[in-house]
């Protein structure tokens, strides 16, 4: 089984493209937009992932689908489909393509309900004839690499992951993705890493693992009990976009950062909130940035030390505001507070 020493400098291929490092952010919908993802890229994670884009709704150029799937500045551009019907998802796949993306991963791992009701996501697991169907349209469709990301199963009893894997990997996948849960268990409990060697010792493409990674020790050990070849970081980076790069480099070098000063962390919020403004548009972007201002004020303040009750006041007076220009300079005040050494936490 690798080591994170074992991975150190080595570059990772998924088909025809190359990835730079072995850390991976996470598709979250309603978090991994545009902004967000050229934020991480930009702080050294090796691959960042599109919100899942309804295979449909693309096709029919619905604007949050075509919105989602945009690929300026990112770097290599990946765009993740869902879908339930092999039509959509082998025209959506071609769309995305000529909208530059040189990877197309397909999602047979979001648990939940408004996506498994419909018959996609984790849903899939539970028809992998169907299943099939799906990856080898969209795999016809395109000539860039093809990815898949899944669970473990649909629940206990149906731990499917390795035949899936398998299937798809004799079909054309280039790489998948393993979240150590079933869809049952949603966010429940801790991720099973080991669960996810079963995978690994399965196929000869690379598997990625994902779940509860959110530090050093994390991807240490998720990378040791999976025996995967990389690592793919979500709810972690949440606050936190340079976590990614931080872990990337640490798999290269062994070099363990601390989080970045509290006014780096200002400018990298500061910079992301108007890339939000931006891309949405100053009305829908003051409220959809809102979760990230206030993961933001958490990360620092966990950096800083500072009171929960300092943090909490913080919070609510950012984020009650929807005067961009407000907000600035509440944001600011905000993270001079949670310096302040009196301030912190006995």
């Amino acid at each position: 089984m690798p080591s994170s020493s074992a991975l150190r400098g080595a570059p990772l291929r998924v088909g025809s493209a190359v990835l730079p490092n072995r850390a991976v952010l996470a598709p979250m919908t309603g978090i991994t937009d545009a902004p967000f993802r050229r934020m991480v890229a930009r702080l050294g994670s090796g691959l960042v992932v599109s919100e899942m884009t309804a295979s449909e709704a693309l096709v029919r150029a619905r604007p949050e689908a075509v919105l989602r799937a945009e690929a300026q500045g990112v770097g290599l551009h990946v765009v993740q489909l869902a879908g339930c019907e092999a039509r959509w998802m082998g025209e959506a796949a071609r769309i995305a393509q000529a909208a530059g993306a040189a990877i197309i991963d397909i999602n047979m791992g979001c648990p939940a309900r408004n996506v498994t009701g419909g018959q996609s996501g984790s849903a899939l697991m539970r028809d992998l004839d169907h299943a099939m169907t799906l990856i080898e349209a969209t795999i016809a469709a395109v000539t860039v690499p093809v990815t898949l990301k899944m669970r473990l199963g649909w629940d206990h009893r149906m731990i499917n992951a390795p035949e899936l894997a398998e299937r798809a990997a004799q079909a054309g996948i280039k790489l998948v993705t393993v979240h150590g849960r079933t869809r049952c268990q949603f966010y429940k409990g801790r991720a099973n890493w080991r669960a996810v060697h079963a995978v690994t010792s399965r196929v000869a493409i690379p598997v990625v693992v994902n779940g509860d990674i959110a530090s050093f020790e994390d991807a240490d050990a998720a990378l040791r009990d999976s025996g995967a070849a990389a690592v793919m970081i979500g709810r972690a980076a949440q606050g936190r976009p340079w976590l990614p790069g931080q872990i990337a480099r640490y798999l290269m070098s062994g070099r363990r950062e601390a989080a970045p000063p509290l006014g780096t962390q200002l400018a990298i919020v500061g910079q992301l909130y108007e890339d939000i403004l931006s891309h949405h548009g100053t009305a829908i972007g003051v409220r959809y940035a809102r979760k990230h201002l206030g993961w933001a004020l958490d990360a620092a303040a966990a950096t800083a030390g500072a009171a929960d009750e300092l943090r909490v006041h913080e919070r609510h007076r950012v984020l009650t505001l929807d005067d961009p220009r407000a907000v600035r300079r509440a944001l600011a005040t905000a993270f001079a507070a949670l310096s302040t050494p009196e301030r912190k936490a006995a």
